[in-house]
């Protein structure tokens, strides 16, 4: 392991005619209105990546074979966390988590992912991320990869998730999408309904979509996966990173013009480095790790898109900006090209080892963080709505941003002797639990809970870590410290059972 990381670790206790007349679509699509107001809050752009391991950015892994300089400069111009983890080791539940504030496996998914016809996971009436900031007078946008669910309708009136077709053939695709992010507190979304290799391939915007899937496709195999399926004619995966940078990008530099005094909160969450792994032409062999490799920078390049424009219209000081992923890298260590896409850390996405859940974290914030910064805090993506709220002065109601804690102090290294989170619940694919506090890491079971294999003839029946001197999980110490174990089942049991892990904040 790099040294630098170790002593990281030991701390851790086509485009133009397509973006064309998008501006009638942002003032007109999902009924926002005009809430300009003299800005004394910062833009914040959140930048989600789609499987990115922990050690695929230079920033966090200096033998990286993947050139990510965009990246590295928010690293370098903000801050570096190196314990942040997502609220699952796979996708739907940590895009739950990211937007609520709560922990997914409260809800009716305790395990696995959506699909692309599934019905909507967020509640009604939930307050996200996007309603909370549109209350208090935020521009809200999402362009990207939604996966959480659509409310799709058939010819006969009926809601798709009533029917046992889940091939498609029965939706209505001339209907309005209900129960997508305009429902949810934004004011504009531009994406795709879910991973880029599942079906329906179409765009949506707000809640219709443009070009009904009237092809079938057949499917690919290798790292240039998806499924076969019905595709809105012309639909190009290689070009779909391409089109969302862009109408990010266009979202930004119109709203800047037309409402330069109205903060803007952009969510972006990329389809990519998940499968299909289609990198263009430009990024091809950019890197010293394949097509993987390849795709990867393209996501570096596109986060260097958006830090471009807010360059240019000379508000990066008052933006917050933050750049992660949705989980680890699914791709093992890759010993042909000698990259460790989740560094020294076991497991892989899906799995509740830290390979599956430990992510890159940076944010640049100059007004507020230090640039060149690294925080040791523990952290979790659940936490960007009670941040937000800290950010906005508001105050988060008892229902709503449960598993939620304020990363404020962090950003400002105000934090003082007592960590932000008391403790922080790690989820497998399978739906295996593990609990963090502090140093002590206990995985209720054997194994990983996921697709890697090992462990399961354990003769302890859980695991504890010491994720101070054991980052890699290697010494399990379950049965040599009882104690520790009983406390944080304890712990484990009493945030299952509760309807939060954070505290009321008044």
């Amino acid at each position: 392991m790099p040294e630098r990381n170790r002593r990281d670790f030991l701390k851790t206790a086509g485009l133009g005619a397509a973006t064309a007349g998008i501006l009638p679509a942002l003032l007109h699509g999902c009924g926002n209105t005009d809430r300009s107001r003299s800005r004394q809050r910062p833009n914040i752009i959140f930048i989600m990546a789609d499987d990115l391991g922990y050690g695929d950015p230079g920033c966090n892994n200096p033998d990286s074979k993947i050139p990510t300089p965009n990246i590295d400069r928010l690293a370098r111009e903000g801050m570096r966390f190196t314990d942040a983890h997502s609220g699952s080791a796979v996708c739907t539940p940590t895009r739950y988590g990211v937007l609520t504030g709560r922990y997914c496996w409260r809800t009716r998914l305790t395990g696995h992912v959506l699909w692309g016809y599934s019905p909507p996971l967020i509640e009604p009436g939930r307050m996200t991320v996007a309603s909370l900031l549109q209350e208090r007078g935020y521009a809200t946008a999402c362009v990207g990869k939604w996966h959480l669910g659509l409310g799709w309708e058939t010819s006969d009136g009926y809601r798709f998730s009533d029917r046992s077709d889940e091939t498609g053939e029965t939706v209505d695709y001339s209907r309005p999408v209900t129960d997508g992010p305009c429902d949810h507190g934004f004011d504009y979304f531009y994406g795709i309904p879910a991973s880029l290799d599942m079906v329906p391939y179409v765009y949506i915007e707000n809640d219709r979509v443009l070009d009904p899937p009237t092809e079938r496709i057949e499917g690919r195999g290798g790292l240039a996966f998806y499924r076969a399926g019905p595709a809105a004619p012309g639909f190009d995966h290689e070009q779909t990173l391409p089109l969302l940078t862009e109408k990010a990008t266009t979202y930004i530099d119109q709203h800047l013009e037309a409402h330069p005094r109205q903060p803007f909160f952009l969510y972006f969450p990329l389809p990519a480095p998940h499968t299909p792994v289609l990198p263009v032409n430009e990024y091809s062999r950019s890197s010293e790790a394949g097509d993987y490799g390849d795709f990867v920078a393209q996501v570096d390049g596109t986060v260097g898109k958006i830090m471009e424009v807010l360059d240019r219209h000379g508000v990066a000081k008052d933006t917050l900006i933050i750049f992660t992923s949705d989980n680890g890298s699914t791709m093992t260590p890759m010993t042909d090209f000698d990259h460790l896409p989740n560094d020294r850390l076991r497991g892989r996405k899906s799995d509740v080892w830290d390979g599956g859940h430990r992510i890159p974290f940076v944010a640049r914030w100059p007004e507020i963080i230090e640039a060149g910064t690294d925080s040791y805090e523990t952290i979790c993506l659940t936490d960007l709505l009670a941040t937000c709220a800290a950010i906005t002065d508001a105050t988060l109601p008892e229902d709503a941003g449960e598993d939620s804690y304020d990363m404020l102090p962090a950003l400002r290294r105000s934090t003082g002797q007592s960590p932000i989170r008391e403790a922080t619940i790690h989820h497998s694919i399978e739906g295996m639990f593990a609990i963090r506090a502090g140093r002590w890491k206990m995985i209720e079971g054997r194994g990983s809970g996921g697709w890697t294999g090992g462990g399961e003839d354990d003769p302890a029946a859980g695991q504890l870590y010491d994720m101070t001197a054991d980052l890699e999980e290697k010494r399990n110490l379950y049965l040599e410290q009882p104690d520790v174990v009983e406390r944080l089942s304890a712990l484990l049991e009493r945030y299952r059972n509760g309807k939060r892990s954070a505290p009321v904040t008044r």
